[in-house]
C-alpha cells in the first residue's frame, strides 16, 4: 500500500511564549474563606494591624506508617499544620521521596512488605524511638488492621483513623453486610456466612444463581475478587481468591454474593467526629476498572440526580453512625441502570481517590482526619458541603496496558516530568527522576488530577496533562488513560464497570489512526527528520563544510508506519499539511501546530537508521523515515523471523512463581493452566496456547522471574 501526500513544512525559530506557572496546593483549588477561618487559630498583631492564622493545635509529631505517594501526601499536610513527620521505610526505599520529605526516617526492614511495612513490631519500635504521638496509616498495609490499632492504643499513641470497633465491624465484609442490613442500608443478595470449601462455594453459587462475585472477607482494592459464571469458574475463583486474600491480608476467608451485571461503582465519602456528628461529602464515580481495580475516577457522577445522591449520602451516614465511626471513610455502592443502589463495602481509611473530593468541596481530608483524631468537632454542617466544579483523577501506573489492560512493569525512571506547568493540575506522587519501580510494591506512579468549572473543562485539562506527562524507563498506562477520557462513551457518561471489556473486546490496541491522524503523524515525523538533517549540516550555526550546498527546499522521503509504506514529497513553500513549532531536538516535549491544531508530541527515541518513536495522542508509534534512495535499498535487507510463541511460555510480567502445574513429559490441552505468577499481590494463571507435550520446565515455585523470561517449552 503506497500513498502519496504533499504537505507544507514550516521550521520556526525562536521560543514559544512561556507557560504561566501555577502551583496547586493541598488547600484544594477553591477553599472557601469561611472554612479557612474556621480551621485556623487567628491572632492579631496590634503594631502592624495584621491577622495571622495558625493551624489548630493537634500533635507535635506524627509517624506515617506507609510509603510512596500517600506518605508524601500526609507529610504535606503535616508541614502545612506545623507538625513534624516521621517516615518509615524498607531498605530499598532508603532514598525514596517520602523519606527525604519527612523530618525523621526509620528503616523497618528489608524489601518484602511482610518484613517492613507490615512489620508491626518494627513500626512500634520506630514510634517509641522517635516519640511520635500519633500514626497516620495512609491506605493499604496496616490502615485497616485492627490489631495494629489495638497495639497503638495500648501504647497511648493516637491512631489517625476510626476506633478499633469500627475497623473490626467494617473490615469484615460478612459482618459489615449484617450491620448494613440492620442500619436499613440497601444490600446485595448473597450468602452471609464464611465459605469453607470449593464444594460449598459451588452449592452456594447455585442457590444464589449465576453470575456470582467471590471476594475476600477482609481487605479491598480489588484483591481476592473473582466473577464466576459457572461451577468450574467458581472452583477456580475460590482457589485464587483465597490465595490472594491470604497473601494480601493474612485472612483467606471468602464470601459469595449476587453479581450485578453492568453496574456502576459509585462511592460516598463520609466524615465523622467523636461527638456524634457525621457528614457525607458527595460521591465519586469509580466505574472505570480493570480486574476490579479503579483506573479513572471523577466527582461528581454524571449519573446521579440530587434525590439519589442525597439518599445514598444519608444511608452512608446511617451506616457510619451505626458503628460510631469517627474519621474519614468511604461507603461503596453498586448502582444499577435504574439507579437502585446496593451497599458493597466500607473502607475505614483514606481512599486513594480522595483528591477529587477535596477539589469539589475545598476540604483537606488529611487535615480533617488529624483534627478528628485529636478530638475536635467537625467544622462544617451538611448544608455547608458544596459541589464546586468537576474533578477527574487518572491513576498513572507502571503497567503495560496492551496486556490485560495493565500488567506490571518494573524499571528505573530515566526521565520524569510532571505536567505541573498547566493550570488546575494536581499530581500526587511519591517518585522522582531516578526512582525505581520494583516488584515489591504497587506499580502506581502517581494520581493525576485535573479540575474545571465543568466536566468538559476538566476532561480537556486531563487530555493536555496526559500529553505533557513525561515518563521514561518504564512502560506506563498513559495510552489507555488518554483513550478512555476521549472515548465518546466516556464523554457521554455511558459507562459501567464493564466499560473496558465492552469497548475493547479484543484487548487494548492503542489509538487507532484515522486518515487525518495518520497524515499528521507522518508529517510530524518527516519534519523532525528534516530538522535533524539540517542541524547535522551545521556547527555553531555555520555550515560544517563551506562547500556544502545550500539547504534544499524539496525533500523526497519514504516513511514506514506499521505495515504501510508511504511516499512523501516535502515542499517548504506549498502543500496540504502545515507543521510548525519549537523544534528543540533535546527537549522531551514537542509543542507543534498541525493544520492549525495545537498538539503536544513526545519524541521517545530517534536513531541513525531513520527510526523515530513518537508519542502522539497518547500512543507510541514507530515511524521510519528514509530518503527515497535509502528506502529503495532497504527493500533488499533481510527481515528478522518472528519467534514461534505457540511452543514456548514466557512470563508476561515481572513477579514470583507461585505454582507450577506441569512437568516434562506431561501432555497439556489448549487453555490448560501451566503455572501461576504473582505480581503486586495479584495472581495470574498462565495457560497453554495449544495442545502439546511439555519439553522442559525452566521455573519452580518461589523463584522471581522478569518480563519475557522463559518459563516452559512445549514440543
Amino acid at each position: 500500500m503506497t500513498t502519496s501526500c504533499c504537505f507544507t513544512l514550516f521550521i520556526c525559530g525562536g521560543p514559544l511564549p512561556p507557560f504561566q506557572l501555577q502551583t496547586v496546593s493541598l488547600e484544594p483549588f477553591f477553599l472557601p474563606r469561611t472554612a479557612l477561618k474556621k480551621s485556623r487559630r487567628c491572632v492579631g498583631d496590634k503594631n502592624t494591624k495584621s491577622v495571622f492564622c495558625l493551624p489548630p493545635q493537634t500533635f507535635d509529631k506524627i509517624l506515617i506508617a506507609n510509603r510512596g505517594e500517600i506518605a508524601c501526601r500526609v507529610i504535606k499536610t503535616c508541614q502545612k499544620m506545623g507538625i513534624k513527620s516521621v517516615a518509615v521505610h524498607s531498605d530499598v526505599d532508603a532514598s525514596a521521596v517520602h523519606v527525604k520529605m519527612a523530618d525523621e526516617a526509620v528503616c523497618v526492614g528489608p524489601a518484602p512488605t511482610s518484613k517492613s511495612y507490615l512489620n508491626m513490631d518494627a513500626i512500634m519500635d520506630a514510634i517509641r524511638s522517635t516519640g511520635a504521638q500519633a500514626v497516620h496509616p495512609g491506605y493499604g498495609f496496616l490502615s485497616e488492621n485492627k490489631e495494629f490499632a489495638k497495639r497503638l492504643a495500648a501504647e497511648g499513641v493516637t491512631f489517625i483513623g476510626p476506633d478499633t470497633h469500627a475497623i473490626m465491624a467494617m473490615g469484615d465484609k460478612i459482618e459489615s453486610k449484617l450491620i448494613a442490613k440492620a442500619a436499613k442500608v440497601n444490600t446485595i443478595p448473597g450468602f452471609d456466612g464464611v465459605v469453607e470449601t470449593a464444594d460449598d462455594a459451588v452449592k452456594i453459587a447455585q442457590q444464589i444463581g449465576y453470575p456470582v462475585m467471590i471476594k475476600a472477607s477482609a481487605g479491598g482494592g480489588g484483591k481476592g475478587m473473582r466473577i464466576a459464571w459457572n461451577d468450574e469458574e467458581t472452583r477456580e475463583g475460590f482457589r485464587f481468591s483465597s490465595q490472594e486474600a491470604a497473601s494480601s491480608f493474612g485472612d483467606d476467608r471468602l464470601l459469595i454474593e449476587k453479581y450485578i451485571d453492568n453496574p456502576r461503582h459509585i462511592e460516598i465519602q463520609v466524615l465523622a467526629d467523636k461527638h456524634g456528628n457525621a457528614l457525607w461529602l458527595n460521591e465519586r464515580e469509580c466505574s472505570i476498572q480493570r480486574r476490579n481495580q479503579k483506573v479513572v475516577e471523577e466527582a461528581p457522577s454524571t449519573f446521579l440526580d440530587s434525590v439519589t445522591r442525597r439518599a445514598m449520602g444519608e444511608q452512608a451516614v446511617q451506616l457510619a453512625k451505626a458503628v460510631q465511626y469517627s474519621s474519614a471513610g468511604t461507603v461503596e455502592f453498586l448502582v444499577d441502570s435504574k439507579k437502585n443502589f446496593y451497599f458493597l463495602e466500607m473502607n475505614t481509611r483514606l481512599q486513594v481517590e480522595h483528591p477529587i473530593t477535596e477539589c469539589i468541596t475545598g476540604l483537606d481530608l488529611v487535615e480533617q482526619m488529624i483534627r478528628v483524631a485529636k478530638g475536635y468537632k467537625l467544622l462544617h454542617k451538611q448544608e455547608d458541603i458544596p459541589i464546586n466544579g468537576w474533578a477527574i483523577e487518572s491513576r498513572v501506573y507502571a503497567e503495560d496496558p496492551y496486556k490485560s489492560f495493565g500488567l506490571p512493569s518494573i524499571g528505573r525512571l530515566s526521565q520524569y516530568q510532571e505536567p505541573l506547568n498547566l493550570s488546575n493540575v494536581r499530581v500526587d506522587s511519591g517518585i522522582q527522576e531516578g526512582s525505581d519501580i520494583s516488584i515489591y510494591y504497587d506499580p502506581m506512579i502517581s494520581k493525576l488530577v485535573t479540575y474545571g468549572a465543568t466536566r468538559a473543562e476538566a476532561l480537556s485539562k486531563m487530555e493536555d496533562a496526559l500529553d505533557n506527562y513525561v515518563i521514561r524507563g518504564v512502560t506506563h498506562n498513559i495510552p489507555l488513560l488518554r483513550e478512555i477520557i476521549t472515548h465518546p462513551r466516556f464523554i457521554s457518561g455511558d459507562i459501567s464497570t464493564n466499560f473496558l471489556p465492552e469497548v475493547y473486546p479484543d484487548g487494548f490496541k492503542g489509538h487507532q489512526l484515522e486518515v487525518g491522524n495518520r497524515r499528521e503523524l507522518l508529517a510530524s515525523a518527516a519534519a523532525l527528520y528534516i530538522t535533524a538533517q539540517l542541524r547535522s549540516q551545521k556547527v555553531l550555526g555555520n555550515l560544517r563544510v563551506s562547500s556544502t550546498p545550500v539547504e534544499c527546499t524539496h525533500w523526497e522521503l519514504c516513511a514506514e508506519l506499521g505495515e504501510g509504506l508511504y511516499s512523501m514529497e516535502v515542499e517548504v513553500d506549498g502543500g496540504k499539511v502545515e507543521v510548525s513549532g519549537q523544534w528543540n531536538l533535546a527537549s522531551t516535549l514537542l509543542p507543534l501546530t498541525i493544520n492549525g491544531t495545537d498538539r503536544m508530541l513526545q519524541c521517545l527515541s530517534r536513531d541513525a537508521s531513520g527510526q523515530i518513536v513518537l508519542q502522539y495522542l497518547g500512543t507510541s508509534f514507530k515511524v521510519r523515515v528514509l530518503s527515497k534512495l535509502a528506502a529503495e535499498l532497504n527493500s533488499y535487507m533481510p527481515e528478522k523471523v518472528a519467534e514461534d510463541t505457540s511452543s514456548i511460555l514466557r512470563s508476561p510480567m515481572p513477579g514470583s512463581v507461585v505454582a507450577v502445574s506441569v512437568k516434562p513429559g506431561d501432555t497439556v490441552a489448549e487453555g490448560q493452566e501451566i503455572c501461576v505468577i504473582e505480581a503486586m499481590k495479584m495472581q495470574n494463571s498462565l495457560t497453554a496456547a495449544k495442545q502439546a507435550k511439555v519439553k522442559k520446565v525452566h521455573c519452580k515455585p518461589g523463584e522471581t522471574v522478569g518480563e519475557g523470561d522463559l518459563l516452559v517449552e512445549l514440543e
